[in-house]
């Protein structure tokens, strides 16, 4: 039914339409026209919400309701500690990230990269939900984070790989020729079939599952990554190190590998980087270690660390190699030759018992020898040894606790730039464990015991002023001590002597 002529005569404002509607079709309702669609040449307006009635002859524009709705008001309870923290852990890391991107890009790469740092496992699609309910969004405000948005442009960091390695370089160029470098790779889970990084690697047979291989450089002295990279996953250490020494500009420092990097595989890098040397340990059997007779040892280092990390003696040997300006060094650990004999021959009670071979292995038991172009005092060569397996905790976080241990990404692209920013968010982990162990909350508690607490940390918004929500004690103490909130300040009180207070005496 048509609406009459002097229903649709009433005043109303502009670029409006009225329509009909009800069981008879007698009340009439005006909707705003919103603009054109064009189709098969033609153009068809298009019709908007409703903005008001016509009654008794007359137009009545809806009311404006007194408050927004729910759904599209801002959210006022947001987490705080924990981005904050992590923001101020990395504002030298946007920095280096201005040298390469610009504020926009720089500032969604490192808001991922924290979101996956305080938020574990998270997907990328979870990541907008993350950032509107944390305080990111007044740290970093009106950094696009919808799932289109962030799946484009990890593909886009992918694509402009050159501009990570100019900022791995950047970062490589900053280490010290005395610092030292462990280099050490992990196999990541990834099953698909689009990209040419995932391929069967050696533990294929046992995990059934594509892989790619990352491969790390952890700096002792900062204590942090350097730089990251990513292969396939059928490619061995040895391949992919000078790859990865070249392309991050490593030039300076002692690389401390194990004996999946050997040095022949970077012995060109090396003479062309002459403050880049090298601290890597030989295969037991190495015909180099038995030539110069590495295992007649010559002396103990006293109060070194030793195995299950109690201080024993250890035996050791240093031997300069002539005309190659290398040396040799090879250790002992009685407690460690103990436990290995033991294994040995708990392994061999059932199988032929073998004596020739049996004096042979022992031999080797519980030693290690390592091959460097650094002249080192043996306790100097032997700390740098102990100090091998933080690297096994930069793996060890990188994939249970940041839940780094799969990729959900598809093609090359993605998988270059998804890598890029989980490499950042390793680097603000180990920040976080370097600030908590430095405050001695690793004593008592657990880096994912901390974190928890710190996501406790929440403000809400009262009166366009944020405040802190109410906190245990013991909680608020660990934000005191992180410098999170001001501590504070003690108040002068007289001491009173212990027990209970004497009553007055009655007059």
């Amino acid at each position: 039914m048509s609406v009459p002529a002097e229903i649709r005569a009433v005043p109303r404002p502009k670029n409006s339409i009225v329509y009909a509607y009800g069981k008879n079709k007698d009340r009439y309702a005006v909707k705003q026209r919103v603009g054109c669609v064009r189709k098969n040449g033609h153009c068809y307006p298009v019709d908007g919400p409703t903005i008001g009635h016509i009654i008794n002859g007359k137009f009545v524009p809806l009311e404006e309701p007194s408050s927004s709705a729910v759904h599209t008001s801002e959210t006022v309870l947001r987490d705080w500690a924990n981005v904050e923290l992590c923001f101020r852990l990395s504002a030298d890391l946007l920095d280096e990230l201005l040298q390469v991107y610009n504020r926009q890009d720089a500032d969604k790469i490192l808001c991922m990269a924290i979101l996956r740092v305080c938020y574990p496992h998270i997907k990328d699609c979870e990541l907008k939900e993350s950032y509107d309910e944390s305080f990111l969004t007044e740290l970093m405000p009106e950094t696009a984070m919808s799932k289109n948005t962030i799946s484009t442009f990890q593909k886009d960091l992918g694509k402009t790989c050159n501009r990570i390695l100019k900022f791995m370089k950047n970062r490589a160029a900053k280490v010290g020729i005395d610092d030292h470098l462990l280099i050490d790779g992990t196999l990541k889970s990834n099953d698909s079939r689009q990209n040419t990084l995932s391929e069967f690697s050696r533990k294929a047979r046992l995990k059934g599952r594509r892989d790619i291989s990352v491969l790390y450089a952890f700096d002792l002295e900062k204590m942090e990554p350097i730089c990251s990279q990513c292969f396939p996953g059928n490619m061995l250490d040895l391949t992919s190190y000078d790859s990865f020494v070249k392309q991050n500009g490593i030039q300076s420092g002692i690389m401390v590998g194990d004996k999946g990097f050997p040095v022949k595989s970077i012995e060109e890098v090396l003479k062309d980087c002459p403050q880049l040397h090298y601290f890597n340990p030989l295969h037991r059997n190495a015909k180099l270690a038995f030539d110069h007779e590495m295992y007649n040892f010559e002396g103990v280092i006293e109060g070194c660390c030793g195995f299950l990390g109690q201080m024993e003696p250890i035996q050791f040997k240093k031997e300069k190699l002539s005309n190659k300006g290398k040396w040799l060094y090879s250790f002992r650990d009685p407690r460690r030759a103990a436990q290995e004999e033991t294994d040995w021959l708990d392994k061999h009670r059932k199988d032929k018992y073998d004596f020739e071979e049996y004096e042979k292995k022992k031999r080797t038991f519980g030693t290690v020898v390592f091959e460097s172009d650094v002249d080192l005092s043996p306790e100097d060569a032997w700390k740098t040894y102990s100090y091998r397996w933080q690297i096994e905790i930069v793996m060890r976080y990188y994939k249970n606790a940041l839940g780094f241990d799969v990729t959900r990404v598809h093609d090359d692209y993605s998988v270059i730039g998804s890598e890029f920013i989980d490499f950042l968010s390793t680097v603000i982990t180990f920040r976080l464990l370097n600030l908590f162990d430095e405050k001695g909350l690793l004593e008592d508690m657990s880096y994912k015991k901390i974190m928890h607490i710190l996501q406790r940390g929440k403000r809400i918004k009262n009166d366009n002023e944020w405040e802190l929500i109410k906190m245990n004690p013991g909680q608020i103490e660990i934000l005191q001590k992180l410098d999170l909130i001001p501590r504070p300040d003690p108040v002068d009180q007289p001491k009173r002597k212990r027990g209970r207070p004497r009553k007055n005496p009655t007059v």
